[in-house]
């Protein structure tokens, strides 16, 4: 195994050799001021522990485990591709952000059920303007760090996108076009006469819905479970990352890093590249 080792931070040399020392890696590879990969590298128990510490991410990866290996990325939005929360922005705009961004954060530390917990948020838009959709994405909606960068290099491996999402067909569609991505499902909120009835229109995307297009999506394709990786931050997205071959907690709860291949604590998203690039 491979200990890869990155930060936003020039990573001190007093630190690698730790963690080297620890790992009983054979040999250290600087590949960047921010990154290395300690050569045949074994796990220990203090490792996790030091890391978090030193605001370092970390990830043990087979030597013969590389991004061409894959051929889907399914990705959450909310926090994941982005560094917002659509729905307790779109809240905002009805003076109603901390109610509805309590039942997000319950929602998402698993307290309570997703499809409950969004037509309960939901529930409080009623007779919202549908342009405020429209300013959320315009004035709030910012990709999270090293988007861009992650998806140029899945691109040059030929690794097909997938963003799917508790959130809304407003946001997801037009992320989709874009930044070029392959698929994206999501939920849609009703509107009558310009306004939100407070209503989401047919079959929730909840947990479950998630993992079943993670399913679809690589069916199509044809690919094996070993070939996709599943990103997200919160419990609705665990049963998604269940079904991956390699599953990235990205800035996640808890209950989320504690399931996940690798947690991606600190870095943008470029981090999985660093993961897997090497």
């Amino acid at each position: 195994m491979n200990l890869i080792l990155q930060a936003l931070h020039d990573i001190p040399s007093a630190q690698v050799e730790h963690l080297a020392k620890l790992s009983s890696a054979a040999r250290i590879e600087q590949v960047a001021p921010h990154l290395y990969c300690l050569r045949d590298a074994k796990p220990h128990a203090e490792i996790a522990a030091y890391c978090f510490e030193n605001r370092l991410d970390y990830g043990f990866v087979p030597r013969d485990k590389h991004l061409s290996d894959f051929g889907l990325l399914v990705m959450d939005m909310d926090s994941t591709l982005i560094s917002i929360e659509c729905i307790d922005e779109i809240a905002d705009m009805q003076g109603l952000k901390p109610q509805v961004a309590a039942i997000t954060e319950s929602a998402m530390r698993g307290e309570i059920d997703f499809a409950e917990s969004l037509r309960r948020r939901v529930g409080l838009l009623k007779g919202l303007d549908e342009g405020a959709l429209l300013r959320v994405h315009d004035e709030r909606l910012q990709l999270n760090p090293g988007a861009e960068i992650m998806l140029a290099e899945l691109k040059k491996h030929g690794i097909r996108t997938l963003l799917v999402s508790g959130g809304f067909v407003f946001f997801t569609e037009r992320l989709k076009a874009r930044l070029g991505l392959d698929f994206a499902q999501a939920n849609e909120l009703e509107i009558v006469n310009g306004k939100l009835t407070g209503k989401v229109c047919g079959k929730i995307v909840d947990a479950q819905g998630k993992a079943d297009w993670l399913n679809r999506v690589r069916e199509e394709l044809g690919l094996k479970r070993e070939q996709v990786i599943a990103m997200g931050d919160g419990a609705n997205d665990l049963k998604m990352m269940a079904q991956a071959g390699v599953s990235i907690a990205y800035h996640a709860k808890p209950v989320v890093r504690e399931q996940a291949s690798y947690s991606l604590n600190f870095v943008g998203l470029d981090g999985l590249v660093n993961l897997l690039g090497h």
